[in-house]
């Protein structure tokens, strides 16, 4: 135990001697808390419309003003010119063209029917597919309401009508920043203690150090365990700090445990911190280091649930996922902080970290190698 003792206190003189790192640990996770979840947003607005309206008749209009003052349509040509909208579509200038065809109105009012064409820039596929489906959501809108209008009231409701009322569980106001903040929250505790824990020992044998500590009696689990309690103690901290942001910024008070929270943000450091003194282990310099751990760190983001649904993957990819922490992690938090779950609830979660963190720092124990 002194002996630990002592190699804590050489690890924390070597982390506060270091400015760089204070500033990693304290600014980093308040400046990505306060961009990254407004900057990761689904809800796409804005959407460059061209509306080429060959009838220019008064529901022509009213259905292009409805249109513009939806909030989520911008508009960037009205003409009676489809050639003129093609052109703004070539250019990225408009991601989406209406054509409203000649005697729309006339048509509608006659026949009770009529046809809208929409062309659609499909380069980006999410916002092609979003931006339809608000404009088509919109046109529906619209078709109801001259319909109520235009049909002669009856003393009888002709027609069966269903009313579906809909209640939005655990994000009832469908904010994105409610969904992202917990899964970013882990993604920076990933970035941090993944990042700095695989610098460690790689550092001290370019510096020479190591080769200090290897000539001392220390046993390979001690001098592993030296390694590890600091940064598990600087991922709490950070925790800490992104859980209070959360709080005053967002107003995203978690719903469950604390104790519960805390406890399984210290098992995912565990296995977390034993992968970068993994990959430590396997580095000789610095730069080895950093280009593998961006490599599983990219792998780690991209599959961890974050910013796709793991259930949208296809099943190789869902099998990969079973094998990364950070997708564990971030669907526990967001069972604890969003729906108020308890330890039943995330218990093979739970197990599986654990079982990880043995792993992996059992592994980084034995790779170590005392050598002079």
């Amino acid at each position: 135990m002194r002996t630990l003792l002592f190699l804590l206190r050489k690890e924390f003189r070597q982390i506060f001697r270091d400015p760089g790192i204070l500033r990693i640990i304290i600014l980093m996770p308040v400046i990505q808390l306060l961009v990254l979840p407004k900057a990761a947003d689904y809800e796409i607005k804005n959407i460059n419309i061209a509306i080429e309206d060959y009838d220019h008749s008064q529901v022509s209009q009213q259905l292009a003003n409805k249109i513009s003052s939806s909030g989520y349509f911008k508009m960037v040509g009205y003409h009676n010119d489809y050639t003129k909208g093609y052109e703004l579509i070539e250019k990225d200038k408009a991601d989406i063209v209406l054509e409203i065809p000649v005697d729309f109105e006339k048509n509608l009012i006659r026949n009770n029917t009529q046809n809208l064409f929409i062309a659609v820039n499909a380069i980006n596929g999410t916002k092609a597919i979003i931006g339809s489906g608000y404009l088509n959501s919109i046109l529906m809108d619209y078709n109801n309401e001259i319909r109520m209008k235009w049909v002669q009231p009856t003393t009888f409701n002709a027609l069966p009508t269903i009313d579906i009322a809909t209640a939005n569980w655990y994000n009832p106001n469908l904010v994105y920043a409610v969904f992202m903040v917990p899964g970013i929250l882990v993604l920076l505790l990933t970035l941090i203690g993944g990042n700095l824990s695989a610098f460690n020992i790689v550092k001290e044998k370019e510096i020479g150090t190591i080769e200090q500590i290897n000539v001392t009696p220390i046993k390979k689990h001690i001098f592993i365990l030296g390694k590890l309690i600091p940064f598990i103690i600087m991922g709490l901290v950070v925790f800490t700090l992104g859980m209070i942001i959360a709080v005053v910024v967002y107003g995203i008070i978690p719903l469950g445990s604390l104790l519960l929270l805390y406890a399984f943000a210290f098992i995912y450091l565990i296995a977390l911190v034993g992968f970068g003194l993994l990959i430590s282990t396997y580095s000789d310099t610095q730069v080895q280091a950093q280009s593998l751990t961006f490599f599983f760190l990219i792998i780690f983001n991209l599959m961890s649930g974050l910013f796709t649904s793991i259930d949208s993957m296809p099943h190789w990819a869902q099998i990969v996922t079973r094998f990364i922490p950070l997708s564990y992690f971030i669907e526990v938090m967001r069972m604890i902080v969003l729906k108020g779950s308890h330890f039943h609830d995330v218990a093979y979660q739970f197990m599986i970290l654990i079982i990880m963190g043995l792993v992996l720092n059992g592994w980084a124990i034995i790779n170590y190698r005392k050598t002079t």
